[in-house]
């Protein structure tokens, strides 16, 4: 409820008030907060997320790019889009996909499951395993190859092991490959206090358009276990990553606008990983914002309003890269903000709001001027619900990073994904603490099961007040003025963050899940 001279105005429908029906949200021009937000549920949102499902079910258990679980979830947007009246462009970009190996030879044979790291080099080495400075034992905290030091002695055309921590997937391959490394593996810390890092991961060593390979020798991550095995005495393996060109698609929804050159977008990655079929991570974001343009298929903003699924985010973030480097510079400058939602319904949920203003993480990134206001809208949207909400950190770290590269105001939702609930935190959005925020965090088991139908609910509802708020007006953003959101309605001050992740400018709530590169001391 907000307060609006005196009087106490609902935002959706209460449970004392009837729900519209289907009809009345098909036919109505949804142009209030009450009117839109009763018409996005998290029922509507379950809906496209058991389509999803139903997709990867009949695809191998995947919606990963380059796959036809991926193609099936693009028809499936389009097809969505379409019925609800608004365009539907398809465009595709290209990148380079790596069939990757990861073999133990010796002493015991094994196929270690892995994944290529974004910014490796091509190359098919098997030669002996050489651990650097790894920590197996006791917390497992170390700086494995984060010093030129660290290879003293190294025998070169060897493999380097090296460990996840304290410094960037980037420096530990730019040390071995110094070395005089013939590959490079990179196995998780195995600390749990840390996030659960046990399983496979996806490093990237920071590649950009114009370096997009970082080294010239292959590089894979995998898991603890892995790392394990590998660090045994006379250890010997096989490394092998080949290139090959992959086109693949991002979808675009756009619905006109009074006003053309002053763009609202809001995007959501559409690809899962190549484990599981990707319901929280990020079917989520994807339905979210699917059911927002069902319910705003009869609107008439004043702002015109885009929407974005993006594929290959899970491999680096490269459709979304590749849609605004494909952009003019008076196309970016058209694009007045950008909202990204990437896990908004995980199943041991807190509210996240992306962390523009610094209050509890510091960026690692330029914040664009504006963004402070986009978190503030979604915190007041939080206030609103009398929901407890509290920071996720502004790291660029999803979709959104292009768009600040490019200094486009950006702001986003997250439910959380591998750190461990706390015991506050527990306290104040239910749940269970010592477990993951999403426990099926890049696994097979982030089905349809694995999400939390509060969250869905709430967030879908924080989805569509944003938008609406600047489909009307981006003044705040970025000073060009609009109009009011029709009805007697006012929006409070943000009640403000829990500052639950250990306090002011401090903690880590894991929102570099998707695109790991750079690592906190451990």
């Amino acid at each position: 409820m907000v307060a609006t001279a005196g009087l106490a105005v609902p935002l959706a429908a209460s449970p004392s008030v009837a729900a519209p029906s289907n009809k009345a949200c098909d036919t109505r021009n949804n142009n209030t907060y009450d009117k839109l937000l009763g018409c996005v549920s998290a029922e509507g949102v379950t809906r496209h997320l058991e389509a999803f499902q139903a997709i990867a079910d009949d695809n191998g258990g995947t919606r990963a790019t380059d796959t036809p679980g991926y193609q099936a979830s693009v028809d499936y947007v389009v097809d969505v889009l379409e019925k609800s009246g608004w365009s539907a462009d398809v465009v595709p970009f290209t990148y380079n996909a790596t069939d990757t190996v990861l073999q133990q030879i010796t002493p015991t044979p094994t196929a270690h499951p892995h994944a290529g790291a974004t910014g490796t080099g091509e190359g098919d080495v098997t030669a002996s395993v050489v651990p650097v400075d790894v920590a197996l034992t006791g917390t497992r905290a170390n700086s494995s190859g984060c010093e030129a030091a660290d290879f003293a002695g190294f025998p070169v055309g060897a493999i380097a092991l090296v460990q996840r921590g304290s410094c960037a997937f980037a420096v530990k391959a730019l040390n071995a490959e110094a070395a005089g490394a013939s590959a490079v593996i990179i196995f998780n810390q195995g600390d749990a206090s840390a996030g659960d890092r046990f399983g496979v991961i996806r490093p990237t060593l920071s590649p950009t358009p114009d370096n997009p390979t970082v080294v010239d020798i292959p590089v894979v991550g995998t898991s603890f276990a892995a790392g394990q095995s590998l660090a045994q005495t006379g250890s010997t393996a096989r490394v092998a990553i080949d290139f090959r060109e992959v086109t693949d698609y991002n979808v675009i929804g756009e619905l006109a606008g009074e006003v053309s050159d002053n763009v609202v977008m809001a995007g959501a990655h559409l690809d899962s990983v190549p484990a599981g079929p990707g319901i929280n991570d990020n079917g989520s974001g994807s339905a979210g914002l699917l059911d927002v343009v069902e319910a705003m298929s009869n609107s008439k903003p004043h702002n015109t309003v885009r929407f974005a699924w993006w594929g290959a985010e899970e491999i680096g973030l490269i459709g979304s890269s590749a849609w605004v480097a494909q952009r003019t510079q008076s196309e970016k400058d058209e694009i007045a903000l950008y909202l990204n939602f990437d896990m908004i319904g995980s199943p041991n949920y807190y509210f996240g709001v992306y962390d523009a203003d610094e209050s509890s993480f510091v960026a690692p990134v330029p914040v664009p001027a504006g963004s402070e206001h986009i978190e503030g809208t979604l915190e007041s949207f939080y206030t609103v619900r009398s929901e407890p909400y509290d920071d996720s950190a502004f790291s660029g770290r999803s979709d959104y990073q292009a768009f600040i590269n490019n200094g486009i105001p950006s702001g986003g939702l997250f439910t959380g994904a591998e750190v461990v609930k706390t015991p506050q935190q527990q306290a104040i959005w239910g749940g269970v603490a010592g477990e993951s925020f999403d426990q099926c965090y890049h696994l097979a088991c982030d089905t349809i099961a694995n999400v939390n139908q509060k969250a869905l609910d709430v967030n879908s509802d924080a989805v569509a007040f944003a938008v609406l708020t600047y489909a009307y007006s981006t003044e705040g953003v970025n000073g060009i003025k609009g109009r009011k959101v029709p009805g007697n309605f006012t929006v409070p001050s943000p009640a403000g963050p829990e500052h639950t992740f250990a306090g002011p400018l401090g903690g880590d709530d894991g929102h570099d899940h998707d695109h790991d590169h750079e690592e906190v001391a451990s």
